[in-house]
């Protein structure tokens, strides 16, 4: 990327080896989510020029001195917030809320990064990976090990969207046996949230997209009735659907006028989870009377709330013993030069995950 609004380039850059605590990973997959299209639109302000991608997996080929958890030959999936294990949000068990990570600022934990152009200048990794790439120098602490035999395409979505909407309700939401859920979008996250809910007993899933083809996926995947989200009745076929309202709504998007929806579709003592990202600066309304009123909340949810190296290799498990149906989140695979048809695809906003092959 050199530039917001202009397509991705696809160029030959040098990598340095690793050093004291990196590994290097050759990447099999990389999806293409909605954060890298934030980004490419300049939502995102950012240093360039910079390599996008953040929702990977792949086999690592290096290993540094001092790493001793990862091997040559592991299959890992990357997790694109690494946590400094030392402020006052990790020790407490909370590393999402990591107050000393360089991830967010699109580096390495010593602010440096491993990628230059053949003309030596930096040219930074979008959220300390920098995925859209053949091959990348990590942290150890951002290459979980996953089971050999979970395929590279499920591993890649499993780093960024599945966790996010799986974590958004068993982490940050805690969504107990029989609540009633609303999904506001069925992208990749809301999908992903989908399955969540259904691994955590809700009922009913209401699903809410524009897409006629997302709103079918959303059934097949286990919600139990979709509503187009152009219906102006929105709100109060919902709070009729639920019998006053739902229990918890979940916004997957990142868009203020969903945003603004979401209070309005719950009961008394409901909670709101926004885990769709919005652009920076981006402001909704809410009616504050409301919320307290009714005792009504609101929850960030910051990448499910997850840690990696725990929620990885369990949904791995998952998957691999048949209980979560990830294979259906994929729509396409291509290869990685195809990037910026990939993300046109995703600024439609219809269809399924795309995934690229580098």
């Amino acid at each position: 990327m050199r530039g917001a609004g202009e397509p991705l380039t696809v160029e030959p850059l040098a990598l340095r080896g690793v050093a004291r605590g990196e590994v290097a990973v050759d990447i099999k997959a990389v999806g293409v989510c909605h954060s890298d299209l934030h980004l490419v639109a300049g939502d995102w302000p950012v240093d360039e020029p910079l390599v996008g991608g953040h929702e990977a997996s792949g086999i690592v080929t290096e290993v540094g001195d001092g790493v001793d958890d990862v091997q040559v030959g592991d299959h890992v999936v990357l997790s694109w917030f690494v946590a400094c294990r030392r402020c006052r949000n990790c020790l407490s068990g909370k590393a999402w809320l990591c107050t000393n990570t360089n991830a967010v600022a699109n580096r390495l934990p010593d602010g440096s990064t491993a990628t230059t152009t053949l003309d030596d200048e930096p040219v930074w990794p979008f959220l300390g990976l920098g995925a859209f790439a053949e091959r990348v120098v990590v942290p150890a602490a951002a290459a979980v090990v996953v089971p050999d035999e979970l395929p590279f395409e499920i591993g890649a979505l499993i780093g960024c969207s599945v966790t996010t909407g799986i974590g958004a309700v068993t982490s940050t939401a805690k969504v107990p046996y029989g609540a009633s859920a609303v999904v506001f979008g069925c992208g990749g996250i809301g999908q992903s949230i989908i399955l969540g809910l259904q691994l955590a007993g809700a009922d009913p899933i209401i699903a809410i997209d524009l897409d006629p083809r997302r709103r079918a996926q959303a059934e097949n995947l286990g919600a139990t009735a979709t509503l187009d989200g152009s219906d102006p009745n929105l709100v109060a076929t919902v709070q009729e659907m639920t019998e006053g309202g739902a229990d918890y709504v979940f916004e997957a998007i990142g868009r203020t006028s969903t945003i603004e929806q979401c209070p309005p579709m719950l009961r008394a003592g409901g909670v709101a989870v926004l885990a769709g990202m919005t652009a920076i600066g981006a402001r909704a309304s809410i009616d504050p009377f409301d919320l307290a009123d009714q005792g009504k909340s609101i929850l960030g949810c910051n990448y499910g709330s997850s840690v990696p190296a725990v929620d990885f290799p369990r949904i791995a498990r998952l998957y691999l013993s048949g209980r979560l149906p990830l294979d259906a989140l994929i729509g396409r695979t291509r290869p990685l030069g195809e990037v910026n048809t990939a993300l046109e695809d995703l600024r439609a906003a219809t269809g399924l995950r795309t995934v690229l092959i580098p």
